[in-house]
């Protein structure tokens, strides 16, 4: 930690020092060189809002050699866990990219954003407290691309090569043209990278002081194509249409080798090593047509949106035990798996002034339809065998799930006495869905209707002091393979299945925060829900098999983080910090789980993000990024704090438009995972290291005007970032 804080402090004084030299000296500055980085540097890096916070990215350092999903990293108050879910003050998130819900999750999610280059970012949204606009489980990040529509043809291409414990290349370009009321972008880009993971896991929740312990490294090989289009015609000034089409491929390839141990009574029992070879093919395509109307005058706003997304998924798992003593026991066996994925949405959003009161109404509704299908299959000679522990497996079935979600909402938005804005907003959402297996038979069908009501309250004592209350309800629902029971074999030595018995899990936000001076910012936030569901590990058949699993009980979250964001030298320097203090009440919890966890966590957490424009006034763009993180996760317990921490330095040449840039990531420490998760027979401990460091270098080309424009909104929307 000490090692990592002063060459940060160290850069951050040579910084300020450096700027003080530079003032000194007379640089003759090419005028067009001043305006753009001056353009750079207005905006707040970080700005603290109402509901949400914004982390302002475009044509800063800390976007070169990048991706959307490292930028996404290393936006505050965001985290990810080691299975690459996406988490905003430690709590499950559901992404939106330019307000448009995406279909992916988990490592889905992470391999698409790797395609999107950070280049192509304007800024990330993290809403804490989301309107009823929104179909969310908590809090929302919705990733806003930049917008260019200035005449004639402009882009760019950049080429990124990155060494981590192996190579990878990324490559992207950006092409956009605009002619009148027409403009057209096209985005692609193609990776090539090789990754490698190390896993070690102990399962103690044997009879007879039994332990399990494995160890596995997996390297893995992704190649990853991706296009996108955006077609957009002004019809007038009020009138707009166009249409978004998307593709993303990914191949991957993966070799995996396990040593595993088992010890009864601290004496040796047996030891076996397990080789997996994983061959797996994705395709993603998605489409949006929309249409929309704007009265800028009047500040009307239609939405209409219609479209649908299908992922095609095949893998095949092979997987090769062998063990000393129990040999025959052990073997081949081959996992096939083919997953589709269909969604066909509907989705309309009004906005409009109410009277003369100085209110806005927004109104607007969603109905979804989602068909998949996941088909599993073994095969292999062990699964004959009569004394293999592969024997007596189903040997394939064809999992369905279908389901209709439809929602409507309203949000009523008015300032009072200038100085009290409001917004309540109330959700409805009814959800009829459909499981089920052609070979086993099993069945199931549900539906439920739900409520989801919020308020925010937001009171000005002065231009420099001001104090703000939300309050949301929402619902997680499963994601629809963790209902999937198929039983499949991992590498660890484990098995895994879904669960067709999980339920919603409601929860209730309290948040307040106080802002002074416009640059600091206190909040505190409170969280309780009475069920849940997460990851737990049962033994069927002499088997480890996870699953995700209901838990009953009372859990309260509660939360302070300080945050402030600073401008200093003119604007060159720009520095944001937010530290917090989290703790959790799981006594009742665990009590009705039967989880001999610890019943009290309490744990520090917090981010700085370091930028620095035009050193030397020779457009050199510095950036430095640390986070401290934490991982719990309902009944899974982190026993490690990370540090994670990125350094990049960018090189402008303004005449030729090119740049040059080189990132350092977690060169002082790598980051690892160390859980141990509760269930009711004992615990399962994982130990997880990961291979984001190394470094990488970047060189980007662009050409024509780069000028961006945002994306319009209505007045409650820039103000109080109510809205969209």
């Amino acid at each position: 930690m000490k090692v990592l804080l002063f060459p940060i402090a160290l850069l951050t004084g040579s910084l300020a020092l450096a700027q003080t030299q530079a003032a000194k000296d007379t640089v003759k500055t090419n005028a067009k060189e001043i305006e753009g980085v001056t353009i750079v540097a207005r905006k707040p890096t970080v700005e603290s809002k109402v509901d949400r916070t914004v982390f302002n990215v475009a044509n800063s350092a800390i976007v070169a050699g990048n991706t959307t999903w490292d930028v996404l990293r290393m936006t505050p108050l965001v985290s990810v866990d080691n299975n690459d879910d996406v988490k905003a003050e430690g709590q499950m998130v559901t992404v939106y990219i330019n307000d448009r819900k995406s279909v992916f999750t988990g490592k889905e999610l992470k391999e698409y954003l790797k395609t999107i280059p950070a280049d192509n970012l304007l800024k990330i949204e993290v809403i804490t407290s989301p309107s009823s606009r929104y179909e969310t489980s908590g809090s929302v990040i919705n990733i806003v691309l930049k917008k260019r529509d200035d005449e004639g043809m402009k882009g760019s291409i950049s080429l990124n090569n990155r060494q981590s414990t192996k190579n990878s290349q990324y490559t992207n370009f950006n092409l956009n043209y605009h002619k009148k009321k027409f403009t057209q972008t096209l985005i692609g880009s193609y990776s090539n990278g090789t990754y490698v993971q190390k896993n070690e896991t102990l399962d103690t929740r044997y009879k007879n002081n039994r332990i399990n312990t494995t160890s596995v490294e997996t390297e893995m090989r992704n190649e990853s194509p991706s296009l996108s289009s955006t077609s957009e015609f002004e019809i007038n000034d009020k009138n707009n249409i166009g249409l978004v089409l998307e593709y993303y491929q990914n191949r991957n390839l993966s070799f995996g080798e396990s040593g595993g141990k088992l010890t009864e009574d601290g004496k040796p029992d047996d030891i076996y090593n397990q080789t997996q070879n994983t061959w797996g093919f994705s395709r993603t395509l998605g489409t949006n047509a929309f249409y929309k109307y704007y009265d800028k005058e009047k500040n009307r706003i239609l939405d209409v949106n219609i479209g649908t997304n299908y992922t095609g998924n095949d893998n095949d798992n092979l997987i090769d035990k062998r063990g000393t003593s129990i040999a025959d026991k052990m073997g081949q066996l081959g996992v096939l798996s083919n997953n589709q994925m269909r969604n066909y949405y509907l989705k309309v959003d009004y906005t409009q002034p109410l009277g003369k009161s100085g209110g806005t109404i927004e109104v607007g509704g969603k109905t979804e339809f989602n068909n998949h299908v996941i088909s599993n299959g073994l095969y292999g000679t062990s699964i004959n065998d009569p004394l293999s522990e592969y024997f007596n497996l189903a040997r394939n079935d064809r999992f369905h799930y279908e389901d209709n979600l439809s929602s409507l909402y309203a949000n009523y938005s008015k300032t009072f006495f200038k100085k009290l804005e409001t917004r309540i907003g109330i959700r409805y959402e009814y959800m009829d869905f459909k499981v089920r297996q052609d070979v086993a038979g099993t069945e199931r069908k549900d539906s439920y209707g739900t409520f989801l009501p919020n308020l925010l309250l937001k009171y000005s004592f002065s231009d420099k002091y001001d104090v703000s209350l939300t309050y949301n309800r929402s619902i997680w629902r499963p994601w629809y393979s963790e209902f999937n029971p198929f039983l499949v074999p991992d590498i660890n030595g484990t098995y895994s299945r879904g669960n067709l018995s999980l339920n919603p899990n409601p929860n209730d936000r309290l948040y307040l925060k106080f802002g002074i001076l416009k640059k600091y910012f206190i909040s505190a936030r409170y969280m309780h829900t009475n069920q849940d569901y997460w990851t737990t590990y049962v033994t069927e058949n002499g088997r480890t098999v996870s699953l995700p699993g209901n838990f009953d009980g009372k859990v309260e979250k509660y939360y302070l983080f300080a945050n402030t964001n600073q401008n200093f030298l003119k604007n060159k320097l720009n520095v944001n910090v937010g530290f917090g203090w989290y703790y959790i009440n799981n006594k009742d919890f665990n009590e009705k789980n039967q989880l001999g966890a610890k019943d009290y966590i309490s744990y520090w957490g917090g981010s700085a993000n370091i930028s620095y424009t035009n050193l030397f006034n020779k457009n050199i763009n510095l950036s430095a990024w640390m986070e401290i993180a934490n991982q719990n996760n309902g009944n899974s317990y982190a026993n490690n704090t990370n540090v994670f921490h990125n350094i990049s330095v960018t090189k402008i040449f303004p005449k030729t438009q090119m740049e040059l840039s080189m990132q350092l990531m977690n060169i002082f420490k790598r980051p690892y995972a160390d859980n141990t998760t509760y269930s009711q027979d004992g615990t399962f401990r994982e130990y997880s290291k990961w291979d984001w460091y190394g470094v990488s270098l970047t060189f980007v080309k662009r050409f024509g005007n780069q000028k961006v424009k945002e994306n319009t909104k209505t007045d409650v929307e820039k103000n109080s970032g109510g809205g969209k």
